[in-house]
This record gives structure tokens, sequence and C-alpha cells, in this order.
């Protein structure tokens, strides 16, 4: 069917005229899913280099890989990503600070006793003019070692 007006023009094709789609053909699949709208499709998950950061910190700088860890994680969530390097950090960060407060305290309290004892011993070597053996919380001292 030619348009009368003008004959020279052919007719638009249709639905009803047109061949089947060719079903023989493999479909193809991609690696991965595509990224969320808006985003590149290799971007790197946000805070995952502060995770890292913040885990190797967090084995010598206790409460600075804490907050980092911290952060980091925050940052992930945000995105909706999961962060292992982050949850480590914060857990190594933690524990150590726990145990660098209970060995502060301890040391802490050894110094004390130890000065404690100190003070016993010159005052009782002071008692006798640095001269001779006193006998202080149960231990033999020769207080002519003992510099005045």
């Amino acid at each position: 069917m030619t348009d009368p007006q003008n004959p020279d023009v052919p007719p638009p094709p249709s639905a009803y005229n047109s061949p089947p789609p060719a079903y023989d053909a493999a479909p193809t699949y991609s690696a991965a899913p595509p990224a969320p709208y808006g985003a590149p499709a290799n971007a790197p998950v946000p805070g995952r280099t502060l995770g890292i950061v913040a885990l190797i910190v967090a084995i010598f700088f206790n409460v600075i890989g804490l907050i980092l860890g911290i952060v980091a994680l925050v940052q992930s969530r945000k995105a909706g990503h999961k962060n292992g390097f982050a949850v480590a950090a914060i857990i190594v960060g933690a524990v150590l600070t726990v145990l660098g407060i209970i060995v502060g305290i301890l040391v802490f309290t050894a110094f004390a006793a130890a000065a404690g004892f100190a003070g016993e011993v010159l005052q009782a070597c002071q008692a006798v003019d640095f001269t001779g053996t006193v006998t202080v919380q149960g231990q033999s001292v020769d207080c002519s070692t003992i510099a005045r």
C-alpha cells in the first residue's frame, strides 16, 4: 500500500509485517550487577581505607585507632557497605585500651608500694644513724649500703 499523495516514500514498517525476533542467539550476562544510580562502576567502598589504617593505628595508639575505626564504620554503613577492618580496629582498640589501663594501674600501684617501702627503710635507718641492720616489713636491710 502506497501513499497516493506521495508515491515515492515507502510505507513505515508495522508490527504486523515485521519479521519475528531470532531466538537462537545466546543471552549475554554481565559479570557484576550494575552500580547504584549515580555511582561509578568501580567505586571504592567508603571507609575501607580508613578502616585498614585504623586497624594498624589501633595496635600502637589504641584510643586513636578506636576513634578512626568508629569513623570508618560510620562512613561504610552510610554507604550501605560492611567494613570488617573497621570492626576489627574497634575491637583491637577497645581491648588494648582496657589492657593498657589495667597495666597502668598495676604499675602505678607497684611504684607506690616501692616508694612506701623505701620511705619506711629510710626512716628505720635514720633511727639507727645508718649503722647496722634493720627489719622492715619482714625484710632485713643493711643501712650501711643506703646513701644518705
